[in-house]
């Protein structure tokens, strides 16, 4: 019973040197996620995204800018708004799927994609593919910044 005192104890005096601390201590010290802000110029979001083999024009590299948002995609507006989207503290929106999951044993189609570049102040360099279930729910998650290949699957 002592000992739980003691660290209830020791809990309530480390928030309290926390709470002590103003708030703008805690402001991040570097700048503010690209695009998320209506910066222009050279630090705002853009990302180079390459897609091979998904079929007729989709296929190619284009350019994509955010914060405004424009460049050579096709739809640059839906592109940036999908990544706004996803986008959360703490979480990779470019993050593979992760290592020893179990993913569904369906192919998705030989497509494939590339994206480089910047977003939310973080380098990206991050490849996609469709040759399973997370490859395909990882690359629909991000369509219109990736081509939708579901329309083409339904077809």
């Amino acid at each position: 019973m002592r000992r739980l005192v003691v660290g209830v104890a020791a809990s309530v005096a480390a928030f309290g040197s926390l709470a002590a601390v103003p708030p703008a201590a805690y402001a991040q010290a570097g700048p503010s996620p690209a695009g998320l802000d209506g910066r222009q110029g050279t630090d705002r979001d853009h990302l180079t995204v390459t897609v091979r083999n998904a079929g007729g024009e989709a296929d190619g590299t284009y350019e994509l800018h955010c914060g405004p948002d424009g460049g050579s995609h096709p739809d640059p507006r839906g592109a940036c708004a999908a990544l706004k989207r996803d986008t959360r503290w703490g979480k990779d929106v470019f993050a593979p799927v992760p290592e020893g999951g179990f993913c569904t044993m369906q192919y998705g189609g030989p497509a494939t994609a590339h994206v480089t570049g910047t977003w939310a102040g973080r380098p990206v360099d991050a490849t996609y593919d469709r040759r399973d279930g997370c490859g395909i729910a990882r690359w629909d998650r991000l369509v219109p910044l990736l081509p939708d290949m579901r329309a083409q699957q339904r077809s």
